[in-house]
């Protein structure tokens, strides 16, 4: 199995069919794993219907209690990689990121010498479609300071719409990712950096939600501001790289990371 794409849900009913729709019309070969946070609108019950006329290809992870978006990506990276998935892919249920642009992000891994690809709205050729002014200064703002906190060379260190490798995600020890909202995108990209590992950005047009409701929140903010320093500051002690130990039986190398490694087949 090669493309899954991870998308996490919380009150998405006006979009997930949609989306899923969308992705699946590209006939290119994504699977779907949808993570929905115990939705009350619903959202499960819909991807469930869908689940017959997909079977195989559309899946459904359901968590009680809303446990935030960080956690939700990191059950599905530990699904993902359990199942042997070799691109797994980052994307928002309300249509900000265009499924068209999936295959562009597959593309930037799979032939163009990523190890990550970022769908990117600040390098040339990407934009912000119907934000107002001052989400747009706040974004850019928010991209300026993590360049500047971290080092990191990406326009766009914020970005969401994302395509991993799993030899990156196999790579970083995800229960050392602790992010759990806004600061969750930018600690995986810098992992992924720190650890060596080529980023690509990629331009995108992204465009506001039509329906639904923001989860963007004053906390998520406060994360974003306070967690890139902690992010700076804790990279002087921590090692996001998984350790990985020898079986004194077998001499083979083993993974220490809970729930990681796939079932041998």
């Amino acid at each position: 199995m090669e493309k899954l794409a991870i998308i996490p849900t919380y009150n998405e009913k006006e979009n997930i069919q949609n989306i899923l729709l969308a992705i699946f019309n590209l006939n290119e070969g994504f699977h779907v794993l949808v993570i929905d946070d115990g939705s009350p609108d619903g959202t499960a019950e819909i991807v469930k219907s869908l689940m017959p006329k997909f079977a195989g290809q559309l899946f459904l992870e359901e968590r009680k209690g809303k446990l935030g978006l960080g956690t939700a990506y990191i059950h599905g990276f530990k699904w993902a990689i359990k199942n042997d998935y070799a691109f797994i892919f980052e994307i928002d249920a309300d249509f900000s990121h265009n499924p068209n642009d999936l295959p562009r992000l597959y593309k930037a891994c799979k032939y163009g010498g990523a190890d990550v690809a970022v769908g990117s709205r600040y390098v040339k050729g990407g934009g912000v479609v119907n934000w107002p002014d001052n989400r747009i200064y706040l974004s850019k703002g928010a991209s300026l300071y993590t360049r500047i906190i971290t080092w990191m060379p990406l326009k766009d260190p914020t970005a969401g719409f994302v395509c991993f490798k799993k030899e990156v995600l196999n790579t970083i020890n995800l229960d050392e990712i602790k992010f759990v909202g806004y600061a969750f995108q930018i600690e995986m990209k810098y992992a992924a950096w720190k650890l060596g590992f080529t980023i690509k950005e990629i331009p995108i047009i992204f465009q506001d939600r039509k329906f639904g409701t923001s989860k963007m929140n004053k906390s998520i903010v406060k994360e974003g501001i306070f967690g890139v320093l902690r992010l700076r500051w804790n990279s002087m002690f921590k090692n996001y790289r998984r350790r990985v130990k020898k079986n004194e039986t077998t001499g083979v190398n083993q993974v220490n990371q809970k729930e990681v490694l796939p079932e041998p087949k």
